[in-house]
């Protein structure tokens, strides 16, 4: 994709997204415990976890049944949504301490080195340097601006909300609005359609749209094939 456009190419992908099988509490002593995911897949994950001061070790078992409930057939990012909404409309159901380990436990797995957590690839920022002799010093704003990859993840988290492709054009973008950069995005989907990661370019606000534009929005559609 950088090199068909002649712009740096991003992608915002994830470790793994596999649906959820089991989650489980082994109490450790009195403010730690063990937490057990497993995945469709048979992957298995611990979490060792601060739990709240004086919680009984009922309320282990009851939140793991909580989140099993809420979980279970689910990737993380819909099951967080899901157990948070839950949390919400049955407020009365768990007391504050179970309340409280069943959200360290969500923010604990969503968190997890197998999980979801995001993972940002630039490729190609040699082909922003191109044609830029009179300009290096945006370039040079625009290699800043990259470089500081939580705002790109922040921006690419973004697109994941829309549909199709996303366009990010210079003021209208604040992470890039310096250097006068813009972002095209797509993003990419599972086998049921489920939003799994963001694909896209940056470059000057001078882009051939018209042609980036396909471009990114059919390598997006490839990318789905190929994960599904």
């Amino acid at each position: 994709l950088s090199g068909l456009t002649q712009t740096a190419s991003l992608i915002l992908t994830h470790k793994s997204d596999s649906p959820l099988r089991h989650v489980s509490f082994v109490p450790l002593d009195e403010r730690r415990a063990l937490m057990v995911v497993v995945n469709e897949r048979g992957d298995v994950e611990n979490r060792l976890m601060e739990i709240p001061e004086g919680l009984p070790s009922t309320s282990l078992i009851q939140a793991a049944n909580f989140l099993n409930a809420q979980m279970a057939g689910r990737t993380i990012n819909e099951a967080s949504s899901a157990v948070l909404n839950e949390i919400e409309a049955h407020r009365g159901e768990l007391d504050h301490l179970t309340t409280e380990l069943v959200r360290r436990g969500i923010a604990d797995i969503a968190s997890a080195p197998g999980g979801a957590a995001p993972q940002l690839i630039v490729k190609g920022q040699s082909n922003l340097l191109a044609g830029a002799e009179t300009d290096l010093q945006r370039v040079q704003q625009l290699f800043d601006d990259l470089e500081r990859k939580q705002g790109i993840v922040d921006l690419l988290e973004a697109a994941r909300e829309g549909e199709g492709v996303r366009i990010f054009i210079g003021s209208e973008n604040p992470l890039f609005s310096l250097s006068g950069s813009s972002v095209v995005t797509a993003p990419y989907r599972d086998e049921n359609r489920n939003i799994i990661g963001v694909i896209g370019v940056v470059g000057p606000t001078r882009l051939n749209y018209a042609r980036v534009i396909p471009l990114v929005d059919y390598t997006a559609d490839v990318v789905s094939r190929l994960v599904r």
